[in-house]
Parts: structure tokens; C-alpha cells; sequence
């Protein structure tokens, strides 16, 4: 039986080098322009190999597309990580978030996140931690420029589990997927708080690191921003990755 392969991807003093693991998240869209998750202010430290992104006041806005207008800054992991076809693949790191004015039990109004992202199927596995709320997502969206294969019953579509949450303390997230099995799996602080079956299967993730809101768009555009701040930091992700059901680490599957 093949042993779980482990490793730690962080690296976050790369992001001003020339080979950087994690750099600038967007999507490229139809006019031929690139929409950049950047907010144009957001202040970037490394210490104790952690990586801390504060933005005083959210500025970043699309009134069109709403997948544009949720995240705010977000860096993407320049590697993919593929999914084994017989086994699978968790991420597991240290999260916090401290959010300025934004409403209280409401934590689309302003999060930070850690997102796995397929983009050969559109698919999204997240942990949301906002100022009093934090919640495990599974989602199915329509990245500019995926042609995502059509799902039943819903081809797009984003559940939230939302828990209490205590404001600015540091929570240890876990997420897997288990291509055989169809097993997606969240953990918070080491207990299992979720799973799902996808209806699709996943191939590779990127991992994202992002500062985020998730409110409707309306007939007038974008209504995210009101002036609130978030600050984030994410500790190295620790990965483990598994060729068969059978080599499955007992700590995530006993």
C-alpha cells in the first residue's frame, strides 16, 4: 500500500519574487482585459511564516458579473494540485480574520477566506471566517471563461453552513476530497463539522487566499462596499495526498 505523500506549500515572501508560489487571483474576461482581485491599498506582511493582508477600506467593486465583484483580494497558488483518479487530497491551515464596520452577524458583509477552486469544473470547496460567523462552502459557479459540463440537478449553485464564530481568533480549518469515494469532508479546530457529495468529479484545485464579501448584486450594480475593513492571516498549508482508497490517512477517514 502506497504511504500518503505530506508536504507544506507557504512560501508568502514570494509574492514580490520573480518565481512567487502565490501571486495576484483574477480571471481573464471576454473584452480581452484581465479583472485582478487587487485592492489597490491592501498592505502585505510575512512574519513567522505567515502570511497577513490588511485593506483598511474595501474599494474593489464589479456591477455586472457578480463572481467579480465577491472576492476583493485574493491570491491564488502559482501550482495546481492535482487529485489523484483513485485517492484524494486535504489542505489544512491556520485562519483568522479581524473585520472593521462591518454588520454584525452578517458575514457576507465582509470574511476572509480559503478557497480549493477546480476550474475545469467550476467547482469551489471554502472556509468563510468573518468577524462572529464562520462557515464551510461547497459551491458550483461560473468562472469567467470554464465551460463547466453541465450537472444535474443544478449546475451552479453555493451552500453555506454558517457556525458561531468568536471575532479575530485563530481557527484550524481542514478540507478533503476523496475523488473514489465522492467524499468532501471540513473540519474545524480538529472536529468534522460537514461533509458532501459532489455531483461532478474534481480533477485539481487551486488553493486561494482571499478577502471577500458575497452580497447580491442589485438592479443598481454592486452594493458591497460601504466603507468596512478586513484584515487576514493564513498560516502554510499543510497537504496530504493519497493514491487509493485504501492508502487513506486514518486521521481524516478512520
Amino acid at each position: 500500500m502506497t504511504e500518503p505523500v505530506r508536504e507544506t506549500y507557504g512560501d508568502f515572501t514570494s509574492i514580490v519574487g520573480e518565481k512567487p508560489s502565490w501571486v495576484i487571483g483574477g480571471f481573464q474576461l471576454p473584452d480581452g482585459t484581465f479583472w485582478e482581485y487587487r485592492e489597490p491599498d491592501a498592505v502585505a506582511v510575512v512574519q513567522n511564516g505567515r502570511l497577513r493582508v490588511a485593506v483598511r477600506e474595501l474599494t474593489r467593486a464589479h456591477d455586472k458579473v457578480q463572481i467579480l465583484d465577491n472576492a476583493k483580494h485574493m491570491f491564488f497558488s502559482a501550482r495546481m494540485f492535482d487529485v489523484p483518479p483513485d485517492g484524494g487530497v486535504s489542505f489544512e491551515l491556520e485562519i483568522s480574520s479581524k473585520c472593521m464596520r462591518t454588520a454584525p452577524g452578517d458575514l457576507y458583509d465582509g470574511f476572509v477566506s480559503f478557497n480549493l477552486l477546480d476550474f475545469s469544473e467550476g467547482g469551489a470547496l471554502d472556509w468563510f471566517v468573518g468577524h462572529d460567523r464562520i462557515a464551510p462552502v461547497y459551491a458550483r459557479l461560473p468562472f469567467p471563461g470554464v465551460q463547466a459540463e453541465d450537472a444535474r440537478p443544478m449546475k451552479y449553485f453555493a451552500m453555506f453552513e454558517e457556525l458561531e464564530h468568536s471575532p479575530a481568533v485563530r481557527r484550524r480549518v481542514r478540507i478533503a476530497y476523496d475523488r473514489a469515494t465522492d467524499d468532501c469532508r471540513w473540519w474545524l479546530d480538529g472536529e468534522e463539522v460537514w461533509r458532501y457529495t459532489p455531483p461532478v468529479k474534481f480533477n485539481g484545485f487551486v488553493a486561494a487566499l482571499g478577502i471577500m464579501t458575497e452580497k447580491d448584486l442589485s438592479a443598481g450594480g454592486s452594493v458591497s462596499v460601504h466603507g468596512q475593513g478586513v484584515l487576514g492571516e493564513w498560516s502554510p498549508l499543510e497537504i496530504t495526498t493519497w493514491e487509493s482508497g485504501s492508502a487513506r490517512p486514518p486521521e481524516l477517514f478512520g
